[in-house]
């Protein structure tokens, strides 16, 4: 199915120079393998640069309006940035369906499609830098990244799950969770951790994770609407 990316620039305000570095930045490694005779490349470089470009855009917006210390200003722009919540915005920005995918890739979904999207985000704001310069690239995470800061702050979401299930259980049952492995399996190079959160010797919730601090995240986010707490 042909990929419509002028409609994509009207729905997200953009105006490439370069259309062909916009659509470069949905082309995922696999799609590649499958199809060598493709134009563009993956968009790996692009996304190492959005990286770096929504960093400092947010890290100079948190600095510049909010007198907050620097650990909670890390806290809020680690809100901001990590893969769940770029892929949130990602999809509120419809950008799921312009992605080049191998077959394997598409049948994918759930946390291995978040990933992907999250990339992707990255790799439009590498795009749009390029093409358009530091102060567009800028406008653009204002517009749809820093827009979640307040729902952040509101539903303090920028406090890790670990450290709110920790607060919530002292408060409610005056107990300090505890996490154990329960099961470990796969190479090393690909570890798929499963983890237990404890209260005393209650099992409450178990999380899985590609490490032991995911899989306990996991964990302690799946307690939290277990026990209906924070």
């Amino acid at each position: 199915m042909e990929k419509d990316f002028d409609k994509f620039q009207k729905s997200v305000k953009l105006n490439f120079n370069n259309p062909k570095l916009l659509e470069q930045a949905f082309v995922h490694r696999s799609y590649l393998n499958e199809h060598r005779d493709f134009e563009l490349e993956h968009n790996e470089r692009l996304e190492f640069l959005g990286d770096a470009v929504l960093e400092l855009v947010v890290t100079e917006n948190l600095y510049n309006n909010n007198p907050n210390p620097e650990g909670e200003l890390t806290n809020w722009r680690a809100s901001l940035v990590n893969s769940k919540m770029l892929a949130k915005i990602a999809k509120k920005l419809n950008m799921e369906e312009y992605l080049y995918l191998s077959k394997g890739e598409q049948r994918d979904s759930g946390k291995a499609r978040d990933y992907i999207l999250a990339n992707a985000m990255e790799a439009l704001i590498g795009a749009v830098y390029l093409d358009k310069g530091w102060d567009e690239a800028k406008q653009f995470i204002l517009d749809n990244v820093l827009s979640e800061l307040p729902e952040i702050l509101e539903k303090k979401l920028f406090i890790d799950p670990k450290t709110k299930f920790q607060e919530a259980a002292q408060e409610q049952a005056g107990i300090t969770p505890a996490y154990k492995v329960i099961k470990e399996e796969g190479p090393d190079h690909n570890k798929l951790f499963e983890v237990g959160v404890y209260l005393n010797k209650e099992l409450v919730a178990t999380g899985t994770g590609s490490s032991k601090q995911e899989a306990q995240e996991n964990a302690a986010e799946a307690a939290i609407e277990i026990k209906e707490w924070a």
